[in-house]
């Protein structure tokens, strides 16, 4: 046969065999997208059967899938059920494979420490000695999972949720979506996964116009990443390095899109430029910088740059009096901060929040055309900067001066679109609609 096939392959034309190999990709793929439907069509029967199986059970383990920390919105909801006399949580740190091996192995350990720190119980689902993976399915066999990220890839294929389709999924987005992408709303997860707990109404809406099964899946409950923010009122100080009181602190947040999709990440016009401001005003501020946590990975893949320099880079703000690298949590940099600078559209309502200025910077026109209806509420409430000068002048007029002129526009956002009407956190309205469901 693999004669034959040799035979042929010298008498027949190479466009023959171009042909055959697009026919038999187009073939794949088709089947691909339409085993994918036939999930979709089925996940709400296959949902009805297992809402019946945990309605009769005494106790109801629930699996939280960490990826990176920074994406961990459930702190609230995590130790709601904590307390909770029917609900056993449990936290596991799942590999992130899609920038190899090595970056899944220092991603997981990293995370896995901070939660072990905060008191977590929390369990590791690769074991690097043995390169054995956790069967989660035997070993806790959860009743409901909450994923932190939708996308297919990203986490070991061995979590993601076509391998639950007879669980109960559930879904906080990662952060508060600003842009139309599908990415966002309308992947095969969006629509196989159980109940995906809205930011907002506008969310919900570009939702049911987006996805395949119209959000039926969606459930407008507020944003958990908000709770923290709105109820700590003792906030750690400690996280700024520098202890001169008098010091206005500044977050510098730089986005990893350097040249993807929207392209809005300022960091390579930037990057220099924001060490000089801490120089030129080291007696007047200080900057955490905060970068998205792809950012760095890469910036070492990249020809221009490297590790060395990458590691060089992060280094100087490590080393800066009036400045810091932070790559974790933060909550407590956000509430002790003066402001944020920032082209990272996932901080854009968590920020607002906090009640301080924030200056997004737009590295052309072509980002302002992807906002969706929420995103372009969101961005007009920020001051704005499209030069050096104009960021200058927001640190000067805005932060120095406190000249904050857009703060009453802010606080109306917030208090009218960020926050739901009721009392309740969305951690609260989260748990209350589970039990609703779950406790008939």
């Amino acid at each position: 046969m693999r004669r034959l096939k040799l035979i042929l392959k010298g008498c027949l034309p190479t466009e023959f065999w171009d042909l055959l190999a697009k026919s038999k990709s187009f073939v794949y793929h088709n089947c691909i997208d339409l085993y994918n439907l036939y999930l979709i069509k089925k996940a709400p029967r296959r949902h009805r059967k297992a809402l019946e199986i945990v309605r009769k059970k005494e106790v109801i383990k629930v699996a939280f899938f960490l990826t990176h920390e920074s994406v961990w919105k459930y702190d609230i909801l995590y130790n709601l059920m904590l307390q909770h006399t029917k609900f056993e949580p449990q936290l596991f740190v799942c590999p992130v494979v899609n920038f190899g091996k090595e970056n899944m192995l220092i991603e997981m350990d990293k995370t896995f420490k901070t939660f072990k720190k905060k008191g977590y119980d929390v369990i590791k689902t690769y074991n690097s000695e043995t390169g054995k993976y956790l069967d989660i399915k035997k070993t806790f066999s959860p009743d409901i999972i909450f994923y932190t990220n939708p996308y297919e890839g990203l986490q070991d294929y061995r979590f993601y949720v076509k391998q639950f389709s007879k669980k109960l999924t559930c879904y906080v987005p990662y952060a508060v979506m600003t842009t139309n992408y599908d990415s966002f709303y309308n992947l095969n997860f969006h629509n196989l996964v159980w109940k995906i707990f809205s930011e907002t109404s506008i969310h919900k809406e570009i939702a049911s116009q987006k996805q395949i099964n119209k959000g039926k899946n969606n459930i407008v409950t507020g944003y958990p990443g908000f709770d923290q923010l709105l109820i700590n009122k003792t906030p750690n100080k400690g996280v700024w390095k520098n202890k001169i009181q008098t010091l206005k602190k500044i977050i510098w947040a730089p986005h990893h899109l350097m040249n993807e999709l929207n392209e809005v990440s300022n960091f390579l016009e930037y990057y220099d430029f924001f060490l000089e401001l801490a120089d030129i005003y080291r007696d007047k501020i200080q900057i955490a910088f905060k970068p998205h946590p792809l950012l760095r990975i890469k910036l070492e893949k990249d020809v221009n740059w490297g590790k060395e320099k990458t590691d060089k880079y992060y280094n100087k703000w490590v080393g800066l009096e009036n400045g810091q690298f932070e790559n974790s949590e933060y909550l407590d940099l956000f509430l002790t901060s003066d402001a944020l600078i920032h082209d990272c559209g996932s901080f854009m309502s968590e920020y607002l929040i906090v009640g301080k200025p924030s200056l997004f910077m737009i590295r052309s026109e072509s980002v302002m055309k992807e906002w969706s209806s929420f995103g372009e509420k969101a961005v007009s409430v920020h001051y704005q900067s499209r030069d050096k000068k104009e960021l200058i002048d927001f640190i000067e007029d805005v932060v120095l001066k406190e000249n904050d002129w857009m703060k009453e526009e802010r606080n109306n956002f917030v208090q009218n679109i960020l926050i739901q009407k009721d009392s309740s956190t969305a951690s609260q309205n989260i748990l209350n609609y589970l039990e609703s469901q779950l406790f008939r």
